[in-house]
């Protein structure tokens, strides 16, 4: 098998959302966190192409490194973290997974709000993080097929009516009844191989300069 026929592994991208910790503690709690949450990818056959604080610069680094998937790993609020990957995935949108303590119904709907499509309390264990990000991958191609549709369905209503007012040019201009003028666009249409609705609106645009 050569290089170019092997599967596609998911490239992913870890975000640590907390500070640096002093000698509290806390700095153990979050590298036991770490080691679980990297032993759980990479058991799990994923490649971690980079982790990342949460700073100015990580919209352009996740530009630039295009991940699959985006982990934040946020012990306490995550809010400053998902509004710097909020705007590195406005463009493209990737399913993101929020690992954290914070159990708050706030913290919750914002993170939601921000297009998490997997908030987790206290599940960072190894062994629950395929399942997890299997879950997140699935809700989250459901969700971009459902917004896909959305458009789509916006996109018909938006050429149905750019396509009735070209019509009624037509009807008014040359005096047509409602089906000529159809047959009309359609033969327009198809003599100059474009789409009814990029003829209509070519209707429509000489109309506005004609006044």
């Amino acid at each position: 098998m050569t290089s170019t026929d092997k599967p596609h592994r998911l490239r992913i991208v870890v975000v640590t959302g907390d500070p640096a910790a002093g000698n509290d503690g806390t700095c153990a709690v979050r590298d036991q966190r770490n080691t679980a949450l990297r032993i759980g990818l990479l058991e799990s056959g994923y490649d971690i192409v980079a982790s990342l604080p949460p700073d100015i610069f990580l919209p352009e680094r996740i530009a630039q490194l295009q991940p699959d998937l985006i982990i934040v790993d946020s012990e306490s609020d995550a809010r400053d973290v998902l509004e710097h990957i909020v705007i590195a995935t406005r463009e493209a949108r990737r399913p993101i997974v929020l690992f954290t303590e914070d159990d708050s119904a706030p913290a919750m709907e914002a993170a939601v709000a921000a297009g998490v499509s997997a908030y987790i309390v206290a599940g960072l264990q190894a062994e629950r993080v395929r399942p997890v990000l299997d879950v997140a991958l699935a809700r989250f191609r459901r969700e971009q097929k459902l917004l896909g549709e959305l458009a789509d369905t916006r996109q018909k209503l938006a050429e149905r009516k750019v396509v009735e007012r070209a019509k009624g040019v037509l009807m008014a201009r040359h005096r047509l009844g409602e089906d000529e003028a159809y047959g009309r666009l359609r033969s327009m249409a198809m003599n100059k191989n474009m789409r009814l609705a990029e003829i209509a609106q070519r209707i429509l645009d000489v109309e506005d300069l004609l006044g």
